[in-house]
């Protein structure tokens, strides 16, 4: 059995040189837009050698997006399964992580949304990712006691739904700094569904 590699290889040391540079373009680029030769210059390297790793910018801002996603879909994985905590604490855990992300890669989610109507890739990763977190959380609500069905008020369709109220709030608030005030306002949405699960079944009009 060969020995396991302690360090990362020069050639994926390099690789995240490149989507860190990316990232930080993303946050100025108001004043120096991101193409690949800024890209190659913010990462030590030859536009050449940059074409080794990435074909284009939009692979670059492809890989940048997988890689922030990637941590998003373990955080709701780490909440939704988390030993002995309460949906309560569960959900003050998920949505606090997430505002964590949005406050530290705000601008690559930001992205993300931006460029899912016209870049598939990247809208693959970004649905796939909220609907895994859907999908966790899902399990959080019925453990507080909403019906595990795929109906408009189960468990299912209500996690998504408030998956996707959970991601526009946050993108709105990144573009004002308000992230706190909307980890708050989620937090509390999240925790009214919770706690009005045992009035869950659908009222139907009479007359």
């Amino acid at each position: 059995m060969g020995k396991r590699r302690e360090t990362p290889r020069k050639g994926d040391l390099r690789e995240q040189a490149i989507l860190d540079t990316a990232e930080a373009l993303l946050e100025r680029e108001s004043t120096e837009p991101m193409t690949v030769e800024t890209i190659a210059r913010g990462a030590g390297i030859s536009r050449a050698s940059l074409y080794f790793y990435f074909g284009s910018k939009q692979e670059v801002l492809t890989a940048l997006v997988a890689r922030t996603v990637a941590v998003l879909r373990q955080d709701a994985l780490g909440a939704s399964e988390a030993v002995g905590s309460s949906p309560e604490d569960t959900v003050r855990e998920a949505v606090a992580r997430t505002g964590k992300m949005w406050r530290e890669h705000g601008r690559v989610m930001r992205a993300a949304v931006d460029f899912s109507p016209s870049v598939p890739d990247i809208a693959a990763l970004w649905n796939d990712t909220v609907t895994a977190y859907a999908q966790a959380m899902a399990r959080v609500l019925v453990r507080a006691g909403i019906p595990d069905g795929e109906g408009p008020t189960g468990a299912a369709a209500l996690a998504r739904a408030l998956c996707h109220m959970t991601e526009r709030a946050f993108y709105h608030a990144s573009g004002t700094g308000d992230l706190d005030a909307a980890t708050l306002t989620c937090t509390e949405i999240w925790l009214r569904v919770i706690n009005r699960s045992g009035d869950a079944a659908p009222r139907h009009p009479t007359g």
